[in-house]
């Protein structure tokens, strides 16, 4: 018996040493894709959002990136964006290739603070610019209230799910919530349930012309009354507006790269 425990012990520990040096590995093999210039992040936090981008990002094969810094020149912090992906050439399988990039501005001239959002190539066709701003606006009240771990968290998770929707819908309708489905199908269930509980009672096959005599039966008197017809006018309304069909951001970069945007402030 006693040397059952030692043998379990001594395989216990042998595959703990193997182990370990995998997870370093795959550690070291992460791709660095936060830029925190702005220090807004411990380096624990750091790492740990770094390895979560590099995770998410692999199953979508995109570039989830994300640039902080104090300020840019001219508060343009679009042509910054744009500038750093030219330069520094991310892309998930090759240089310049998938890639989605929240850029924080901390100090504006005026005082702000400015969020900013650029997706590149797979990214520009599923996360465009509407989805962009639905990710902005879902990550600003965490970047207000200073928890910008929380809202970093956010932004890479709601772009991994964003992802995995076809371009031209709308992520968050309500048909494509989990608990909205099991919610359908649970009253779904319920309503067959309750109508096959209702029929295993039996029919009534009784009605109004169960006991009628048809031959004795009929219409004694009919009359007919005019009284007054009336004619109600409605103008219809033109629409005369010709409309613009959605808004939103993109351009291209110096380098000749086209993408999605979206800007605001917190």
């Amino acid at each position: 018996m006693r040397r059952r425990y030692i043998l379990g012990a001594v395989l216990f520990f042998l595959v703990a040493y193997l182990m370990v040096p995998a997870l370093m590995v795959k550690a070291e093999d992460d791709k660095p894709l936060i830029f925190d210039e702005a220090n807004l992040l411990s380096p624990e936090e750091r790492d740990e959002l770094n390895a979560m981008a590099n995770e998410y990002g692999a199953e979508r094969e995109t570039d989830f990136m994300i640039l902080t810094v104090d300020r840019v020149e001219n508060d343009d912090y679009e042509t910054w964006t744009e500038n750093f992906y030219d330069e520094y050439a991310p892309g998930y399988d090759k240089p310049h290739g998938n890639t989605v990039i929240l850029t924080i501005v901390m100090s504006a001239r005026d005082g702000s603070r400015n969020v900013h959002l650029e997706g590149y190539y797979k990214a520009e066709k599923y996360l465009d610019s509407g989805r962009l701003t639905k990710i902005r606006s879902k990550i600003t009240p965490d970047l207000s209230n200073g928890d910008y771990k929380k809202a970093f968290e956010k932004y890479i998770k709601t772009a991994h799910r964003y992802m995995g929707f076809e371009p031209d819908v709308n992520p968050d309708n309500i048909l494509f919530n989990i608990w909205f489905q099991l919610g359908a199908a649970a009253a779904i269930g319920a309503i067959a349930v309750g109508i096959m509980a209702y029929r295993s009672g039996g029919r009534v096959t009784v009605n109004s012309r169960t006991y009628e005599d048809t031959s004795t039966s009929g219409i004694l008197n009919q009359q007919d009354r005019y009284i007054r017809t009336t004619v109600t006018k409605q103008k219809i309304e033109r629409n005369t507006s010709s409309g613009s069909g959605g808004g939103g951001g993109g351009g291209v970069s110096s380098g000749g790269h086209s993408h999605s945007s979206s800007s605001g402030k917190f």
